[in-house]
């Protein structure tokens, strides 16, 4: 479960490490920093102290004390001056910082707020693309488990590229089905009603064929032996492909070991994702898990969207999903 997007509020997660949006002071502040100095208690100010401080896009770990997080770290966003001051790089670097600490201090689950997105004025829509990308390049090089949570606390907050949504948008409303009457179709269904004791006698002469026969010559691959066929034809390895579909290690190999592993239709979405699979590609590997595209849902929609763009960023799918009050895919 490498990125997920959640909405909750960060100081009742209970997880190894959440991250602070703090100041250079370290000594508490408005927003996210004032949440955490309340709900940890004033034993984190007083080892905040001791620190002395934190330079920008620099972090540094306390202990939780009274939140369920073991750990604090807290790290200093860029004020937001137009964009051509470093602050992309300090903002990237936030992440990363946080991320080596958690490392560092044996910590597998770390949730972060969205840093600099509030009071110092980074634009949402380009910190929320500095933290997915961060975040997900450490993830890749990083070879064990670690799950990462991007909360927010309200989705008014949560703003996405315009242009992005206004495509979408039309999509879905160019393929959400509309109720037609359609007087031959009623027609038609009036004579099949007429003839309806002759398809009775028809099927009363049918010879039915025994069930074992019928299944066992319609057996075809399994969802597990299509998908590792399809890793191995894209030539990626296991690490690369449950990584890009944001599936953990551990459900990896539950389904590398098992042929007749039935996966939930987000993980198999995940993996036809990350194999970068054209859309009847992708309606081949749903099937062979039990699942199909619907036009009617719209979480659906947004996955063909993406896949018939050829956009393949599953944390950029997950955004739009999670701003659209979807269910992101992978597995978590």
């Amino acid at each position: 479960m490498p990125l997920l997007i959640i909405q909750d509020d960060i100081t009742r997660l209970d997880c190894d490490a959440i991250v602070n949006a703090a100041n250079n002071s370290l000594l508490g502040g408005g927003g996210v920093d004032g949440a955490i100095h309340r709900a940890a208690g004033p034993k984190l100010l007083e080892e905040c102290r001791t620190l002395h401080g934190c330079d920008t896009g620099d972090a540094k770990i306390t202990s939780g004390y009274n939140l369920k997080a073991k750990h604090v770290i807290h790290t200093v966003g860029p004020i937001w001056h137009g964009g051509e001051n470093g602050e992309k790089e300090l903002l990237a670097s936030c992440y990363r910082r946080s991320l080596e600490l958690a490392v560092k201090n044996d910590c597998s689950t770390v949730a972060f707020p969205m840093i600099s997105a509030g009071v110092y004025g980074y634009p949402f829509d380009q910190a929320l693309d500095v933290a997915v990308t961060t975040i997900g390049a450490f993830i890749d090089s990083y070879e064990s488990d670690l799950t990462v949570f991007l909360v927010i606390f309200s989705r008014r907050d949560y703003r996405l590229d315009p242009d992005l949504i206004s495509g979408l948008n039309r999509y879905i409303d160019n393929r959400t089905p509309k109720l037609k009457v359609n007087r031959s179709f009623m027609g038609a269904a009036a004579r099949c009603a007429s003839h309806k004791d002759e398809v009775i006698m028809e099927m009363a002469d049918y010879s039915c064929t025994p069930i074992e026969e019928f299944v066992s010559s319609r057996i075809d691959e399994s969802f597990t032996q299509m998908l590792l066929r399809k890793i191995d034809e894209k030539g990626m390895t296991d690490v690369e492909c449950y990584k890009k579909a944001n599936v953990d290690r551990k459900l990896f190999s539950k389904i590398r070991s098992n042929l007749s592993y039935h996966p939930k239709k987000r993980t198999a979405l995940g993996f036809a994702v990350a194999l970068k699979l054209d859309l009847n590609e992708t309606k081949d590997l749903l099937m062979k898990a039990g699942y199909a595209l619907s036009d009617s849902s719209k979480g659906d929609l947004v996955v063909q969207y993406f896949i018939e763009n050829k956009i393949y960023d599953i944390n950029k799918i997950n955004e739009v999903l999670f701003a659209m009050d979807q269910e992101i895919i992978g597995e978590y």
